[in-house]
């Protein structure tokens, strides 16, 4: 399998793609982040839904394509879909921590949509989420491959975790921010016979097949992130992973302990029985829960996540309350 792991590494670096970028109408602005409007112009009775990505990834993975897009599918179901662009950190923001990416970033956003909204967040997304639910008192908040109780994953890997950050953290605070690079270790780290077995199943892939092309695209999202502010990526390594701030109820954010569990609207967190970046027991205490067989990207882009998980979440966004 090494072999052909290496000839599939091989192959994904010189073939052509096309460009992942998607043209978007942006609302709002502020700071490095961005708030882009994928639903109807005059769509203003519709229930807006902002989609919050991870900050370690490209928002991109949630609008990926034409047919693999879980914004668009929320229009198609009669929402009014919001997506959330953290961008790139400025110099000035290395000392943004995550509480201030809510505070300062995250709800000036989710404001300026001038109503109430559905929140819904991926991966770390959606732990900024219940940071900021109790700020702008959302229709509902939902979660997908969320970690909140980080004492929940194996010993082993926080261990592995905290010594890449004692092995990268005096260059990231000499740098200002945490690099792509340092992140993908970590996340390699968690699940590397994975990264084995994807690379090796593309070696063999039909060129220019639906399947290539639907690799290339989540390669090149997962390749591709923005680096962390040094704050941010501090916090995520030694208050979440190493402390468990969030799932010890010890993290806050404008001055106030963020508890899930005391959000006052219809809550639900999506958890893959199979993740190994976020593993099921870490989710959030959220009122409903939803398990799926889906990996950690499979629940949001793959041939089984528009039924799996993307029409459960619409009927659920549609009424929250059942």
């Amino acid at each position: 399998m090494r072999q052909s792991a290496l000839r599939g590494l091989r192959r994904y670096q010189q073939v052509e793609r096309p460009s992942l970028v998607r043209p978007h109408s942006v609302h709002a602005t502020q700071g490095s982040g961005r708030l882009l409007h994928l639903g109807e112009e005059g769509g203003a009775e519709r229930q807006a839904v902002v989609l919050v990505p991870s900050l370690v990834n490209s928002h991109m993975i949630l609008d990926l394509s034409d047919g693999m897009s879980l914004a668009r599918h929320l229009a198609g179901a009669g929402f009014d879909p919001w997506l959330v662009d953290w961008g790139e950190p400025a110099p000035e923001d290395a000392a943004l921590d995550l509480a201030g990416h809510v505070e300062h970033r995250l709800v000036p956003l989710i404001r300026s949509i001038g109503r109430p909204a559905s929140l819904v967040g991926y991966c770390l997304g959606g732990t900024l989420v219940l940071g900021a639910a109790a700020m702008v008192d959302p229709v509902s908040v939902a979660t997908i491959a969320a970690p909140w109780h980080f004492d929940r994953y194996p010993a082993g890997e926080r261990q592995r975790i905290a010594d890449l950050w004692r092995q990268s953290q005096p260059l990231c605070e000499r740098l200002g921010y945490v690099p792509m690079e340092v992140l993908q270790n970590g996340f390699w780290s968690l699940d590397p016979v994975r990264t084995v077995r994807k690379f090796a199943a593309f070696a063999d892939m039909e060129p220019g097949s639906e399947a290539e092309r639907a690799f290339l695209a989540v390669e090149d999202w997962a390749n591709e992130g923005a680096p962390l502010s040094y704050a941010a990526g501090r916090d995520l390594f030694e208050q979440l992973y190493g402390g468990n701030a969030t799932g010890e109820g010890r993290w806050t954010v404008a001055g106030r302990e963020v508890r899930p569990e005391s959000l006052r609207c219809p809550t639900l967190a999506i958890r893959s029985t199979t993740d190994r970046i976020v593993p099921a027991d870490a989710a959030p205490p959220l009122s409903t829960r939803r398990d799926s067989p889906l990996g950690h990207v499979g629940m949001v882009v793959s041939r089984k996540a528009p039924e799996q998980i993307w029409q459960f979440l619409s009927d659920w966004l549609s009424d929250p309350g059942q």
